[in-house]
């Protein structure tokens, strides 16, 4: 019985020491700007599947949103109309990778939306966690140039925000390659 204790205790020491090894940063991000993004491999709701680091050269907008997040929904036709539809033939991969949900709800929720950018699949969030806090919430967006660095981030919808984000996209689609 003292060795399980020992072992218990030994292994919460470990898991206390691993958080605070862990920075967190402005609105439960675990990223900031300036780091190199975090690579993964997702899977788009009813397409192919591909990593990150697959699109280096182009610019990338990381789009964290659920089928339930009523703020996602508020921000998503701006995200189509101002972002993806312009930016699109310049270079710009917008993904929208949906928190934990199954396929047929995603597909669903990009239908409903009416968004022609893909949504991808993020079964326990763990894409998700490797940029923010499993509790910190969606509706977030990391962006990221073509050499895989963030340079970006927002949390929520704010136009003001939302439309510096805009200016940093475009910015960063306007430079030569």
């Amino acid at each position: 019985m003292k060795k399980l204790i020992i072992l218990a205790a030994a292994a919460m020491i470990t898991c206390i020491a691993l958080a605070q090894d862990q920075n967190v940063y402005e609105h439960g991000y675990l990223v900031k700007v300036g780091d190199y993004a975090p690579d993964f491999t997702i899977r788009e709701a009813g397409g192919e599947s591909y990593s990150l680091s697959d699109l280096r050269g182009k610019v990338v907008m990381l789009q964290f949103t659920a089928s339930w997040c009523s703020v996602c929904r508020k921000e998503m036709p701006f995200i189509e109309g101002e972002i993806w539809l312009p930016g699109k033939d310049k270079g710009l991969v917008v993904i929208g990778i949906d928190c934990d949900e199954p396929e047929s709800t995603v597909l669903k929720f990009r239908d409903d939306m009416k968004i022609t950018y893909p949504l991808a699949l993020d079964p326990g969030a763990g894409i998700f966690a490797l940029y923010a806090q499993k509790e910190a919430g969606v509706t977030r967006n990391v962006i990221v140039n073509r050499e895989g660095e963030i340079i970006f981030l927002t949390r929520l919808f704010e136009r003001q925000e939302f439309d510096e984000m805009k200016k940093v996209i475009f910015a960063e689609l306007a430079k030569k390659q």
